[in-house]
């Protein structure tokens, strides 16, 4: 990938059912494009389902579900992820960083799809209808990276790790609720059942083919960039704030 400013992707995000290796392929990204002389840098935006797991298990409930109940679960992944994806975009904003993103918000459309009472991965519930109101005020990514993997691979990864557990019927659920999405003609899907070095190789390759046709506009001056920045913030809390509430709503 050239290292020019002017030929490089902004938004780079990492997305797929849990164990298909996004945040290692994440860190693994924004080292090696920052071993090229590009200022990219890692950022996380999980929706908190595993602290809330782990804060499950020492109650003694199950997992994050059985503590919270599934819709208010669904109503706080929606919510924290919501925020971490505004933060993450303000601090790219600000820096003009390559923010290589673990997880983005069809990351929350999958996971709504997944965890229905009935999962219907095919299906737009209310639940997903609201939530993409509330994430619309947030632009696509230029690359979004599906890491498809077998859910048995996946199931056994998150084994191995040992600190959750998934079932194997959510994992499945969850990998045909990204293949069902609308999004999903536009993902760059990149088969990570093999080893970090060949998935790294294979999101590499195919920056390398894009980065020439990517060109961007110089970066204005700082004030101008505060000014934007601000107004994007008022503007997104403004426009997710009817769609979160209705959502607040509907759990309780």
């Amino acid at each position: 990938m050239t290292s020019a400013s002017a030929h490089r992707p902004r938004t780079i995000a990492l997305v797929g059912i849990d164990g298909s290796g996004k945040t290692t392929q994440a860190h693994l990204l924004a080292t090696a494009l920052a071993a090229q002389g590009l200022p990219a840098s890692y950022r996380r935006n999980a929706g908190g389902r595993r602290w809330f797991g782990r804060l499950a298990a020492v109650l003694g409930r199950r997992d994050g579900e059985h503590l919270l109940g599934r819709k208010a679960m669904l109503f706080v992944e929606s919510v924290l992820r919501w925020l971490a994806i505004l933060r993450t975009l303000l601090r790219r904003r600000l820096t003009g960083e390559i923010a290589v993103m673990d997880r983005y918000a069809v990351c929350q459309y999958a996971s709504i799809r997944a965890h229905a009472k009935t999962p219907r991965p095919e299906r737009l519930n209310r639940a997903e209808r609201r939530a993409r109101l509330a994430y619309r005020v947030f632009p696509r990514p230029e690359v979004t990276f599906l890491l498809a993997v077998d859910p048995a691979v996946a199931y056994d990864r998150i084994e191995r790790r040992g600190y959750d557990h998934e079932e194997m019927s959510y994992l499945r659920a969850a990998a045909a609720a990204y293949r069902a999405l609308p999004e999903h003609a536009d993902f760059v899907v990149i088969d990570a059942n093999g080893s970090p070095e060949q998935v790294q190789a294979s999101m590499l390759a195919h920056l390398s083919a894009l980065a020439p046709a990517r060109r961007f506009a110089p970066t204005p001056r700082l004030a101008l960039v505060h000014a934007r920045a601000a107004l994007v913030a008022v503007a997104t809390l403004a426009a997710a704030a009817t769609a979160l509430t209705l959502q607040l709503a509907e759990v309780f």
